[in-house]
């Protein structure tokens, strides 16, 4: 992201050409931005066998999976249609693993017959992949206890989580395991999303290794992701070199004492792909009543839905005028939903009808929790880098039929 002459450039292309080009409202990914996250993420944790299985729930479009497996990323998945997608995507099926919750017999079924691995979340689920294919290898996800996040709905460890075995009840899951002749080669967990503090996460590690301890044939251990990025002004961003460096101690020093060298896998998303997402979207009423101004814009919470559901920050900026005369607004959706509201109590530059607004730190969550909610179409998807554009998803289309 740049501003020149006072106007938001987006992979070096003015962002109001894109909006003339492709409309609004229009979801904007920079490929630099995400390249530069991979890089950085694999270059400060020095541990040399580290596995990067990128959280495809947080952006599933096939172009930027492919990009991310350009980058070295493995995948991490959490649905049949997930799995189907990083096959498109060109990943293997031993680059993709599989996280499930609350699955069907059907969708075990085509797990295990698609050859990825999976990460089993309850001891119903290991029983049924016992029975389903007796003598195989998996790993398990438990639950330590420990959860941490941005908003009580992404918190998934602890008491209250649906996720996981719970640790207290690992010895059930090893009897499990070895009456169907199963091979424990994996442990996971993940405590939650948006994690700031870095020593959250390696307390976290910390619990997991001490059960990791007690499964004698492992090749792997998931630490899961939660890897957060600044959304707010006042936000500490992750430090993320030196997690990187006490984990790989940390590991390292397990691995030696565990008498095998492990492979150490995580699975970030938002930390890959949020800041390099922007969605554009353009003014189409500003209402200045006696209490407060109303911006309203051609989008609404059917595109993203983290200001509604998670009382989400997102930085937001006048794509038309980056900086000038400033008010305090509320940037409003075009639901009808009270509660479609982007943002309360903002400081932007002066609005105008036909301005374009710019919400940014959108790339993960934004597009793959879209709904067509009033009846509304999505928006299209695009991928700029070095001042060219691809469109990765064309926007959808009313279709109208006659019944008559």
């Amino acid at each position: 992201m740049q501003v020149r002459d006072n106007q938001l450039y987006l992979g070096g292309i003015r962002a109001a050409d894109l909006a003339r080009e492709y409309g609004t409202p229009l979801y904007v990914y920079e490929e630099d931005t995400i390249r530069a996250r991979y890089a950085e993420l694999v270059e400060s944790i020095p541990y040399p066998k580290l596995r990067i299985h990128y959280a495809c729930k947080a952006n599933a479009n096939v172009e930027i999976l492919r990009l991310l497996r350009e980058c070295g990323a493995n995948a991490e998945t959490v649905s049949q249609g997930e799995i189907l997608l990083a096959l498109q995507a060109g990943f293997e099926p031993n680059q993709i693993l599989y996280t499930c919750s609350n699955i069907t017999v059907e969708e075990l079924r085509f797990v295990l017959q698609s050859g990825v691995t999976m990460n089993l979340d309850s001891l119903s689920q290991l029983r049924r992949c016992g029975e389903l294919r007796p003598g195989s290898s998996i790993s398990i996800r438990v639950n330590q206890g420990i959860g941490a996040g941005h908003h009580a709905h992404v918190i998934t460890g602890g008491p209250e989580s649906k996720f996981g075995i719970d640790v207290l009840q690992l010895e059930e899951a090893k009897s499990i395991a070895e009456q169907y002749r199963l091979t424990i080669i994996g442990i996971h967990q993940h405590i939650g999303s948006n994690v700031l503090d870095e020593a959250i996460l390696i307390e976290a590690m910390k619990a997991l290794l001490a059960t990791a301890a007690r499964l004698p044939h492992l090749e792997f251990v998931d630490f899961g992701g939660g890897l957060g990025i600044p959304y707010r002004p006042d936000d500490r961003r992750l430090n993320l070199r030196a997690f990187g460096q006490e984990a790989s101690a940390l590991f390292a020093a397990f691995c030696r004492s565990y008498g095998k060298e492990l492979t150490m896998v995580l699975e970030p998303g938002r930390y890959l792909v949020a800041e390099a997402g922007t969605l554009l979207a353009t003014v189409t009423d500003v209402k200045r009543s006696p209490h407060r101004t109303f911006v309203g814009i051609d989008s609404g919470f059917n595109h993203l839905i983290r200001p509604a559901m998670y009382g989400a920050y997102h930085p937001i900026v006048n794509a038309s005028r980056v900086q000038g005369q400033e008010e305090v607004v509320t940037v409003a959706g075009n639901l009808c939903e009270a509660g479609d509201v982007f943002a309360r109590d903002r400081t932007l530059t002066r609005c105008e009808e036909g301005d374009l607004l710019a919400i940014l730190n959108a790339g993960a969550y934004g597009f793959a929790m879209s709904s067509n909610y009033n009846a509304r179409p999505k928006p299209a998807e695009i991928l700029v880098s070095a001042g060219r554009a691809n469109l990765i998803r064309p926007r959808e289309r009313l279709e109208w039929s006659s019944p008559y």
